[in-house]
């Protein structure tokens, strides 16, 4: 084993990505360092990043393949070389990359006699095939082959039950885990008068994302879970004091964002995330199942554009302008408008 001579700083907390190779199309391997971490810091990381890797993480898969001419699941086609079981598991083996939301339709169709790979599977232009050249069936006749394919995009691990079966229509054990696997381990040293840590964390893929990718997607699906914590009291005062809910004048906004927009050459925009902000989980959801991802997405929105937002008001509008002052120091202000009586 290589061990790396590593400086770290003890200023700033930093990770850095120390290997990285391509094994096959469908491994992937990547080494990653964080430090420098105080005592125990580096195992409360490492347990909680393997978890999300193994656990958060989504991938697509083959879930069901339906043809009539199939009787059942160990039945055999005449002019192919395999059994039904055994295309059904070539199917399982193969990779899919998308950015699918629940499922969609493939399907194959081609005449022998010839080889069927990954390559002949009709896909939608969002799904991508990690190897084209993973084996489906042998065809030793001139015959029509031809399936229909679903595929879903979900996360962990599920196995077919016999309430998924229907008439000539199978389903498929999904592994939807695109992170094969993870290893985390800790290089304790001496700093001076303090006892620090160094994370190594290793990460095995499917090949249909790079483990740098699969850090930093499993990154954000943790922090999506525990962000909430954050702004429990505050959105329960939200909630109560409703009814309390003080207008903003819609004409303000255009000249708030518009002083905003002209800092955002200061600030590295596509860096830094909503998340980031602190905003109420509802408005930070909201935002989220709107595309919305960094400061850069949020600023390139009009007006109305947000108030569009399915659950969004003036009020959530007021609530990002104020969080925005508050992270970047800028103070724009804002008119108050007297009520008529």
């Amino acid at each position: 084993m290589v061990r790396e001579k590593i400086r770290v700083s003890t200023r700033t907390l930093q990770w850095k990505c120390v290997e990285s190779r391509t094994d096959s199309k469908c491994l992937y391997y990547g080494r990653f360092i964080l430090s420098p971490l105080m005592k125990g810091q580096a195992d409360t990381i490492g347990i909680a990043m393997r978890r999300a890797l193994l656990g958060e993480m989504e991938g697509t898969c083959i879930t069901r393949v339906k043809s009539e001419k199939i009787p059942h699941e160990y039945s055999t086609i005449v002019g192919v070389q395999e059994s039904v079981h055994e295309i059904i598991m070539n199917l399982k083996e193969i990779i899919l990359r998308s950015n699918l939301y629940g499922t969609c339709e493939a399907s194959i169709c081609v005449r022998g006699p010839r080889s069927v790979t990954a390559q002949d599977i009709l896909l939608p232009p969002y799904v991508e095939i990690v190897d084209n050249t993973q084996h489906i069936a042998s065809l030793t006749e001139p015959i029509h082959f031809c399936i229909e394919l679903q595929l879903e995009r979900n996360r962990g691990y599920h196995i077919k039950t016999p309430n998924n079966f229907q008439e000539k229509n199978y389903p498929i054990d999904a592994l939807f885990m695109p992170v094969r696997n993870v290893n985390h381990s800790i290089h304790s040293y001496r700093n001076g008068n303090e006892n620090q840590e160094i994370l190594f964390l290793e990460i095995w893929t499917n090949g249909s994302l790079t483990p740098k990718e699969a850090l930093y997607e499993a990154s954000r699906n943790l922090i999506d879970l525990v962000i909430p914590f954050l702004h429990a009291e505050e959105e329960n005062l939200h909630l109560e004091n409703n009814q309390h809910k003080v207008s903003l004048p819609l004409f303000t906004f255009h000249d708030r964002l518009a002083q905003l927009r002209k800092n955002k050459k200061k600030i590295a925009l596509k860096s830094i995330f909503i998340d980031q902000l602190e905003l109420p989980p509802r408005i930070y959801n909201c935002l989220k199942k709107s595309n919305i991802y960094t400061l850069a997405d949020l600023l390139n929105n009009s007006k109305e554009d947000l108030i569009k937002i399915e659950r969004f008001d003036i009020e959530d509008v007021k609530k990002i302008l104020d969080t925005l002052e508050n992270h970047f120091g800028i103070y724009l202000h804002l008119t108050k408008t007297k009520n008529k009586r």
